[in-house]
């Protein structure tokens, strides 16, 4: 039986993170995925990344967002994987007079508070995106953003785990859980002939969406829940998208909106076929394909594409840049996210079992978040010792038995 001091199960950006800080901190990661390593939410995103600066007071959306920014570039800059990174800056798109006055004031408390972000007239905005619609009322630029190739990105993460002598293991369905007498792990995955049981003193959960099915292995209800976001691309064309590309529109109607029912997280776009709001993001790849998405819908595990999702969030990106009505969609698919049903991330031990983690609960923003949520995790159990910007994450908050 295979033996190591940690076992992580989920090998989407968070848990090949993970596993890369614990190896390099000297310990023996055996890292479990059901899949392919970015076969799921962590290989599917658009690529986004970062933030809006540490701040004066930096909390932990700062850590993670920053922190991660500053991992993407190192895993680039200094360890010489080729993952597309760029910081290329965000360009928010205001469609009416009450966003605009919604951005304007947001913008006023967070520079007051020493985070980076400025109110641009359409006129600044075309003048470092030239496609960009010069009818809006502005946009808000947020130039410490930017964006990375998400496949390449995870799995070089992974393969940095490897390299520090992680134990990266694929096609690994994790079927059992059970606590042995001397508060280790014992994992079985299947299926018959390529699976096993693996030992370890320690567990980490990185299982993105099912976190939650994880869980009930362990008789414990982890309040994360799947939601629905779905993309579309364009064919290859010469480069015409600059930054990545959003919309205040979304986060102007959250904040007006109360929540749409029991067992919902925040900042959905649906409420059962019910449409709360249009959210928008996007960028053009390195290869030409100019792509975007949005939709936040809880279907389930459900990742077949919506059609009229698709139409209205490439009508929303066509009303910041108006050249993308003559380009016709070639490709759409979506991914199951990690929505923690209080809106928080879920990072640290789990109380209600003895050696029990977590790194979970990233919703929408995994991908440029998760490094960071894996280096803090890592180093927590590394030393025993919680990082204060830890707190607000405390899984003691929510997880439960399910008894």
């Amino acid at each position: 039986m295979p033996e190591a001091d940690i076992i992580i199960i989920g090998g989407g950006i968070a848990g090949a993170a993970t596993a890369m800080y614990l190896s390099r901190l000297g310990h023996g990661v055996t890292l479990l995925e059901r899949g392919e390593i970015a076969g799921e939410a962590s290989g599917v995103n658009a690529g986004g990344l970062g933030g809006i600066g540490w701040g004066a007071v930096p909390d932990l959306t700062s850590y993670l967002t920053m922190g991660s920014l500053e991992e993407f570039k190192s895993l680039q800059m200094d360890n010489g994987y080729d993952i597309e990174f760029r910081q290329s800056g965000t360009l928010q798109a205001i469609h009416t007079l009450e966003q605009y006055e919604y951005a304007r004031d947001r913008m006023l408390r967070l520079t007051s508070q020493g985070h980076s972000l400025e109110l641009l007239t359409p006129r600044e905005a075309m003048s470092i995106e030239p496609g960009a619609n010069p009818q809006l009322p502005g946009y808000l630029y947020l130039p410490l953003r930017g964006q990375a190739d998400p496949v390449k990105t995870t799995r070089a993460f992974a393969s940095a785990a490897a390299g520090a002598g992680a134990n990266v293991l694929t096609g690994q369905d994790v079927t059992a859980i059970v606590q042995t007498s001397d508060g280790g792990w014992q994992v079985r995955t299947s299926p018959p002939g390529t699976g096993g049981d693996f030992r370890s003193g320690a567990l980490v959960l990185a299982a993105g969406a099912w976190c939650r099915p994880v869980g009930e292995l362990l008789g414990i209800n982890i309040p994360i829940v799947p939601v629905r976001g779905q993309m579309w691309a364009t064919d290859s064309v010469p480069p015409r998208v600059f930054h990545t590309i959003g919309s205040v529109e979304s986060p102007y109607d959250w904040g007006r909106q109360s929540d749409p029912g029991p067992g919902a997280p925040p900042e959905l776009t649906h409420w059962g076929e019910v449409r709360l709001t249009r959210h928008l993001y996007g960028r053009q790849t390195k290869s030409g394909e100019i792509i975007f998405g949005g939709d936040r819908q809880m279907v389930d595990y459900n990742v077949t594409p919506d059609a009229t999702g698709i139409e209205v969030n490439r009508g929303h990106a066509s009303e910041v840049l108006p050249f993308l009505r003559d380009l016709p969609i070639a490709r759409t698919w979506a991914g199951t996210m990690p929505f923690p049903l209080d809106g928080e991330p879920i990072i640290g031990k789990i109380p209600l079992r003895d050696n029990l983690y977590i790194v979970g609960g990233l919703a929408s923003s995994g991908f440029g978040r998760g490094p960071m949520a894996g280096k803090l995790l890592a180093e927590y159990i590394h030393s025993g010792h919680r990082p204060t910007v830890l707190n607000d994450a405390d899984p003691a908050r929510c997880v439960s038995d399910t008894a």
